[in-house]
Formats: structure tokens, sequence, C-alpha cells
């Protein structure tokens, strides 16, 4: 489910430019993710964010998967503050800079 809000997401007009100058398309870029992603299906989804329920997918797996960040631009995820039981959450621009530094 995830994988398919993906590829939903990166082909929005506003990630066009970028992702066409790295020489990729919305889809080759999700194959390269799912590639590279370890996989995970949440035992069960928590009810958490009542104005996108969609989000509470996004919870689920980042606990399922053990994740340290949640990186997203999401609104609603945001309003949860900086962290969702001990996963931070992130804007991809902070990732950025967490992903150098290690």
């Amino acid at each position: 489910m995830l994988i398919a809000e993906l590829l939903d997401v990166v082909s929005r007009e506003k990630f066009s430019k970028r992702i066409t100058q790295a020489g990729l398309t919305p889809l080759r870029l999700v194959k390269e993710v799912r590639r590279l992603a370890y996989m995970v299906t949440p035992e069960g989804v928590p009810r958490v964010i009542a104005n996108d329920p969609d989000d509470d997918h996004v919870l689920a797996c980042a606990l399922a998967g053990n994740a340290d960040l949640i990186v997203s631009g999401d609104k609603h995820l945001h309003s949860l503050g900086s962290e969702y039981q001990g996963i931070r959450i992130v804007r991809p621009v902070e990732a950025v800079t967490i992903l150098e530094i290690v």
C-alpha cells in the first residue's frame, strides 16, 4: 500500500523536474526504492490520525520495521510532534542532513 502511495506522490508535477534531472521516471524511482527497502507487513494499524487514516499505515510500518526515522512532509504526521513511539518524524531536508552525518 505504501509503495503505491509513493508512486502517486512522486508522480506529481512538483517532483517531475528533479526526477527527470536524476535520469529517472517515477516508476523507476519506486522500483529502486523497493529494491533497497526492507518490506514489512504490520500486524495491525493503530488509529492515530483521525484527519488522514491512510497515514496510520505509515506509523504501523515504521513500528513493524523498527524504523529510526519517518521521513515525510505530510502535515498530519508532523502534527504528532517530532516523534511517534520513539521514532523521529522529520522532513526530507532534515533526513538528508541526518543521513550525511551517518
